[in-house]
Parts: C-alpha cells; sequence; structure tokens
C-alpha cells in the first residue's frame, strides 16, 4: 500500500513537473533570445546563443532607447499606476468590506453581492463606455486612472477580505471601544494589522494584474502623452515598421522581471491569504 502512494506521489511529482516546464518556456525563450542580435532570433528561435549570434547585453542597452518614446519614461508610469491603484483598492477595500462584515444590514448585504457581481461581468462589456465616461470625467491620465482600476479591482479584494474578517473576533473592536476608539481608529490601530495576510496576497495579485495589464490602459489613456510598458512593447517600431525582436525580447524580460521576483518571494502569502479568506467565507 505505500509502494503504491509513493508511485502516485511520484508520479504526480513527475506531472506537474512537466506542467511547470510547459508555463516556465516561453519565460526561457524570452531570456534566451533577449541576448541574440536581431537577424538570428527569426532563424534560430529555438536554439541557444552562440560565438555569431550572442549579442551580450547590447540588447538591453539598446531596448532603453529603442523607438520614439523613453522606455523609463513608461516605466515610470507603469510605476506609478501600480503603486497608486494598489495602495487604493488596499485600503478603500479593506474598509467596506470591514463594514459590510460589522454592520450586516440589507444595503450592506446588496453592495457585497454587486462587488461578487462585478468579478463575473467580462471587461468586453463595459470597455467601449468605460473608455467614453473616462474623456468625459478626465480619467485618461496616468494620476488618475487608478480609481478605474479601484472599481475593477474591488470585487476580488472585498470578497477575500470580507472572508478573512468574518473569522475575526469581536472582542478586540470591543476592547478599542471601550477604551475610547473611533471608528477609524479601531480600524487602524487594531483591524488593519491583523489583515496583514489577506492584504499581502490581495496586493500580489492587483500587483501583477495592473503591472501586466494593457488592455485598459491602451483605451484610457491619451497614447501620444503616456504609454505604460505594454503598450510601449506593441508600439516599437523602426524606419518603414522594422521591429528589432532582440531589443523587444529584452525590453520584455525587464518588464516581467520585477513581478517574478515579486512574486517568488510572496507566493507563500498568497497561498496564505487566499486559503484564510476562502475557508472563513
Amino acid at each position: 500500500m505505500k509502494k503504491r502512494r509513493d508511485l502516485g506521489k511520484g508520479i504526480l511529482s513527475f506531472l506537474f513537473f512537466l506542467l511547470g516546464v510547459v508555463y516556465i518556456w516561453p519565460i526561457l525563450q524570452v531570456l534566451n533570445n533577449s541576448f541574440k542580435y536581431n537577424a538570428y532570433v527569426n532563424t534560430d528561435t529555438f536554439s541557444l546563443p552562440d560565438e555569431h549570434s550572442f549579442a551580450g547585453w547590447d540588447n538591453y542597452g539598446k531596448g532603453l532607447t529603442f523607438g520614439n518614446y523613453p522606455f523609463l519614461q513608461s516605466a515610470f508610469y507603469s510605476f506609478f499606476i501600480t503603486v497608486a491603484s494598489v495602495t487604493l483598492i488596499l485600503l478603500c477595500t479593506s474598509m467596506a468590506a470591514w463594514y459590510i462584515t460589522r454592520v450586516n444590514n440589507i444595503p450592506a448585504k446588496i453592495f457585497y453581492l454587486l462587488c461578487i457581481f462585478s468579478m463575473i461581468v467580462p471587461f468586453q462589456m463595459v470597455m467601449f463606455p468605460l473608455a467614453g465616461v473616462s474623456d468625459r470625467l478626465g480619467l485618461n491620465t496616468p494620476y488618475t486612472i487608478p480609481i478605474i482600476y479601484l472599481g475593477f479591482g474591488a470585487g476580488l479584494a472585498v470578497f477575500m477580505f470580507s472572508g478573512f474578517l468574518k473569522g475575526l473576533p469581536l472582542e478586540t473592536e470591543e476592547a478599542a471601544a471601550i477604551d475610547g476608539c473611533g471608528a477609524l481608529g479601531t480600524f487602524f490601530r487594531v483591524v488593519f494589522p491583523m489583515l496583514s495576510p489577506t492584504l499581502v496576497s490581495v496586493g500580489i495579485l492587483e500587483i501583477m494584474w495592473i503591472w501586466n495589464d494593457y488592455l485598459l490602459p491602451y483605451l484610457v489613456l491619451d497614447r501620444t502623452e503616456y504609454m505604460t510598458i505594454p503598450i510601449h512593447i506593441q508600439y516599437l517600431r523602426g524606419s518603414y515598421g522594422s521591429v528589432d525582436l532582440g531589443a523587444t525580447m529584452a525590453i520584455i524580460m525587464m518588464s516581467i522581471l520585477p513581478v517574478i521576483i515579486i512574486y517568488l518571494f510572496c507566493q507563500k502569502y498568497i497561498i496564505k491569504g487566499v486559503a484564510a479568506g476562502a475557508v472563513k467565507g
């Protein structure tokens, strides 16, 4: 019986290893081709760089200056939008979830159901009206688009925060109220620190989504003035529409590397936060 169990675990481990290779293979190919000259990216796509095709770090240097729009400016806009949006989502949705779970009246329940409903509405249903509304309200800049991200990210965040908050004891909040804490004081001094597992997991999930998002900034932002990294990559063109694939691969690698590092260091918090919110919800 034990041998069969061990055999089953070995087979599952091998299958998951193959699945991991399938997922990581495209990233490895992007890294591989980022060190090749442009001419060899198309002809020897899957081969390792040799003495003829190896470009060293030239593609990475070229990627920072390639095209008509500075890559560092695109990186700044992506960084600002991601940080501002995630901060806004974590702060507003955690407070909303606390209100929903503690008040527990009909309007709060309706608001919670609307947040859940927003998770299943396809973005394609609202993207064209959204573009028009954002133009009329002046939300078409990197400094105002975090408000739109708050609306789209609220559903998942409220769901996870609500599930976690339902498992927290009320006694600590009641003790804070007895000591003279108001609602805001109770939230920021007592509740907010206890939300740290879910804060980290929601934050990482939102970072991966917003940093890599292409469609929403493409629809909302004025592309003649503002470009995030995904939009910048699409518009990399040389003379007569030619594309330097080596430099493009280098930029793609530079854009995904920060998210990969963050995810590798924080993946255990994602699992803890999701499990806590799902089980207690």
